[in-house]
């Protein structure tokens, strides 16, 4: 399972990001996706996930700025980040859980957001 992820970057505060994660390596449907975020000398922590079913779940720190959505006939997870602030700075990865095994992680290598003028 190899887990592709794009988008990060530096902007400045009140700028937008685009995330994606492309998901390939499986035969089995995809169940959960997810981003998650780690600062520096922080733990790792939810951002925002989607079930299959498209029901989505966010952290009460992005609710109303981040937007999740997944792309399921291209195995692909995206999240939107708009009004991004200096605390959204972070290396953001995403998660994917599969069908089958249900309750095994994948994640994605990472991407670095930065924010800061």
């Amino acid at each position: 399972v190899q887990l592709v992820e794009s988008g990060g970057g530096l902007v400045q505060p009140g700028g937008s990001l685009r995330l994606s994660c492309a998901a390939s390596g499986s035969i089995f449907r995809i169940e959960a996706m997810g981003w998650y975020r780690q600062a520096p000398g922080k733990q790792r922590e939810l951002v925002a996930d989607i079930t299959s079913g498209g029901n989505t779940n966010y952290a009460d720190s992005v609710k109303g700025r981040f937007t999740i959505s997944r792309d399921n006939a291209k195995s692909t997870v995206f999240l939107q980040m708009n009004s991004l602030k200096p605390e959204d700075t972070a290396v953001y990865y995403c998660k994917v859980n599969f069908e089958v095994p249900l309750n095994v992680d994948y994640w994605g290598q990472g991407t670095q957001v930065t924010v800061s003028s």
